[in-house]
Formats: structure tokens, sequence, C-alpha cells
């Protein structure tokens, strides 16, 4: 399947120099999809030149030019949704229709840029001298390094090329190796639409080496990267040596708090919704359930009830919601998480295990844990994956103390039909975005991005493109005759 692809350079498809490849592995199945082109130092130097040659060519191309092309990419990623929705299930795990879901969003973000490229505002400012004149305006920030995970890799990767395009910059993608055929698909659909050769590079391969070698270059003027704390704090250490801007978007832990005062029955369906998306490997997964007491047992026994029916399987089975966990080691790692839990005092109410009749594939059950307490390592340590522990409270201030008690600060959720106390809380949650009385924190239109240890910068919305360009200030002396 990846025969067509390989390291995408100056325009074209290439295999690496040394020729090398890797094993891609169906989640479902643990079958091998193909292999995959790994590249070498060779490749990530030509990917460099090109990038700096590309630059030259985007930067000088009208924003009205790049809006016409990055359009035309939105276009092509929705009449090939079933193309990019089919490796997504592939290599991700996720069902089709979720599938759709996240390559739908992804056309919407180019869309979002492609009309953002043509408001890069400057501003002229009153001058304290009556013979001078202040100018600010924007300059692309250079070749962008875009680093990008797995468990979202159309819409992470959409993102940060069409952030970088709208500013006039160019880019060299890095997919995770667990997902290259995704992120291949979307660069591919990026040259169709007719972006320059050298605009987009992608270099498939070893992650950290290529980051390393991106990161030493001098070319590379900016780091985009989606991905966790630990790897996101490397990241920043080696762009400190080059004093390379850097956006990050890391672990998330995100509190889901209901009120006493809400539907039960829409709260918990949009639990479910948020929770179980990509089995729980989302960077804005509610980690955290913090149960108001009077309404703790109803919204345990409908999320039982609703948890109960979610129909595990292949993602290619339309009847499917729930698809395998990634990979082997997220697999082991929630099987370990569960195992601590447990030691530690909660209560399994459901799942706790792979399921019955999969022999192959990294399924796991969704699971619920009841008797949690604050000092639990699932409460403090992000579970990414379909787990679900309870917890209670009584006061809103308690909750709100509890909820901050982390080092990650990503998103937030709040359940509650008093407009004063949403508002109250929303203003109160140390995280980046907050969802009240809905399930939905990431659209194009918004900026997306979280605080504390979860990193900084913003993705999405008006905002994320300032990231992708430097502000000049010319003071311009008139002289009157």
């Amino acid at each position: 399947m990846y025969e067509k692809f390989g390291q995408f350079i100056d325009g074209k498809w290439q295999k690496s120099s040394s020729g090398e490849s890797y094993d891609v592995v169906n989640p479902a199945n643990e079958e091998v999809i193909g292999k995959a082109s790994k590249a070498d130092q060779n490749d990530i130097k030509a990917a460099l030149k090109s990038a700096e040659k590309g630059l030259e060519i985007w930067k000088n191309t009208s924003p009205w030019e790049r809006a016409k092309i990055i359009r035309k990419i939105s276009e092509l990623i929705r009449k090939k949704v079933d193309i990019l929705s089919n490796w997504l299930t592939l290599e991700v795990g996720k069902p089709l229709a979720e599938g759709a879901g996240e390559v739908n969003g992804a056309a919407d973000i180019f869309e979002w840029n492609s009309e953002e490229t043509k408001r890069i505002y400057g501003e002229t400012l009153q001058s304290r001298f009556p013979n001078t004149r202040i100018h600010v305006y924007y300059q692309p920030v250079g070749v962008v390094a875009a680093l990008v995970p797995w468990n979202f890799p159309v819409i992470l990767a959409s993102r940060k090329i069409s952030t970088a395009l709208a500013a006039g910059c160019s880019v060299i993608v890095k997919p995770d190796v667990i997902t290259p055929g995704s992120v291949m698909e979307l660069v591919n659909i990026c040259k169709e639409a007719g972006v320059p050769a050298g605009v987009i590079n992608l270099l498939s391969g070893d992650p950290a080496f290529i980051s390393d070698q991106l990161l030493s270059s001098d070319i590379i003027k900016k780091v985009s990267i989606t991905g966790s704390t630990r790897v996101g704090k490397l990241i920043l250490k080696k762009a400190a040596d080059k004093v390379q801007r850097v956006t990050m978007e890391l672990s998330g832990h995100s509190p889901f708090i209901v009120f006493d005062d809400v539907d039960l029955n829409k709260v918990t369906d949009m639990a479910i919704t948020a929770k179980f998306r990509n089995n729980g490997q989302v960077c804005i997964s509610p980690g955290r359930f913090y149960i108001h007491e009077n309404k703790k047992d109803d919204f345990t026994k409908l999320m039982l009830e609703k948890t109960k029916k979610l129909k595990i399987g292949n993602g290619l089975d339309k009847d499917t919601v729930l698809g395998p966990l990634t990979t082997k080691k997220r697999l082991e790692e929630v099987e370990s998480l569960v195992d601590i839990t447990k030691k530690e005092g909660a209560k399994v109410l459901c799942g706790g295990k792979r399921p019955a009749g999969f022999n192959k594939g990294f399924f796991y059950e969704p699971t619920i844990f009841d008797n949690v307490k604050d000092n639990y390592t699932i409460v403090n340590q992000e579970p990414f994956g379909p787990l679900v522990p309870i917890l209670t409270f009584k006061k809103f201030d308690e909750v709100i103390e509890r909820a901050n008690n982390n080092e990650l600060g990503l998103a937030s959720y709040i359940y509650t039909n008093d407009m004063k106390k949403a508002n109250k809380a929303s203003e109160l949650m140390e995280s980046g975005t907050v969802a009240v009385n809905t399930p939905v924190v990431a659209v194009a239109e918004a900026p997306f991005g979280g605080i504390k240890q979860t990193g900084y910068g913003r993705e999405g919305g008006s905002m994320a493109i300032k990231d992708y360009l430097n502000i000049k200030y010319t003071h311009l002396g008139v002289h009157y005759d």
C-alpha cells in the first residue's frame, strides 16, 4: 500500500536513498499492512534543501493565490473522504464513520486557513514624531518542522500544514511510523491541489532520528509538535539550541464535572461521545469524572447501561463503535494501569480485560471504576484509553480545586443548567479549553491548545497563524519639503 508513496521531496515521491523500509501493522488483526519508506540522513538533507527552496517560492506567492490552492486542498479532502477514512481504520484502528469525522474536520481546517491567508493584517501606529510613521507587519517565520502523532494523523497534520501554508511558510512533515500512509495520502492531495514543489515535504521513518536531525538544522525556524509531555520537553530542549519557535500541544487529563441539576440521560450520552472516541486515545478525552454525590449512583447506572452496548470490533465493520487500541504498547500500558487501579482499591464495574472472542488485535473492553480516590494513579496519570474513573464531590469550590490539582491543562468539561455556575466554573478551570454542556472542544474556527505542562501556542481560529509569522516594525522617516 505504501509503494506509490515514500519520501516526498521537491514535489516528488521517491524511495529513501538507502532503500530501507519498516513494517506498518494493522491494530485490528496484527497483520502487516505494508512496508513504508525509512528516511536516512541524505533524505533529511535533501528535504531541508527542498524546503528552503520552496520557502522562497511560497512566501513570494500572493495571499490570494495561496488561498486558492489551500481551498482546493480542502475540496479534494472532501472528495476523498472514503480513501482517507480507510487509511485511518487500517493504521489507527478507528471505525470508518469516526475516520470520516476526522477527515471532514481536516477539510474544515484547510478551508478556514484558506480564508485566514487573506487576513494577515498589519497596522499603522501614530508616531510621537510629526515626521515619522510606524508600520507593523507580518512575515513568514520560515521553514516549519511539523511533528505529527499517530492518534489523529490526518487532522493534526492538517492543522500544521494548512497554517504554515496560510502564513507563507514551507513545511517538512514527519508522520509517526504507526500511521505514515494517512499523512502520505494527505500530502499527495496537497500536491494534486497545486502546491509548488518544495513547499511541502514529508520524511517517513524513525521519529526520534528525523526530529533530531531537523531541529539540528539552521534551516528550521519553527517546530510544531503534538505529542506527550515527555517528548515535548525533549523537543523544547533541542529547539532551544537554535532558538526555534515552538508550538506544542502535549498530554491532557481532562476533568468531567457533573453538577446535580442536569439531565443525566443527555449528559451520559455526551460522556460516551467524549470518552470513547478513538477508544479514549485522545488528548482531550475526559480522564477524571467528578459527579455530584446526589447524582453519582444514577450517573453510574446510565454509564454502565450505555457502555455495555458499545460494539467492539474491526473498524471496517459498519456496526463497530470501539475499534482496537492502536499499538500493543498502548494495550499493555492500559492493562497495567487497570491492574494498578484495582490494587489501589478501586472497584471494576465493567470491563477491565481484553474482550472474549478476539484472538488477534489490540482490543480492550471499556472499563468503569468506582471507589476511586484523588491520590490514585489513574487520577493523576493520563489514561489514554477507554478507562472511566468515577469520583464524587459535594461543593462547588471543592470540585474546582480538585479538578485543577493536576500539572496538565488542556481541556475541561462542565455540565450544569445554572448559567451563573457554568460561567464561574469555566473561568476558574485551569485549562486552555472548556466545554460547557457539550462534548465538542476542537473546531477549526476556535483556538485549540493548553496551559501548564500541556504546552503553549494555539492551533485553529484566527490566533493560530500568528505563531507562524514574525512581527516586523518599521519606523519610517517622512521628509516634507
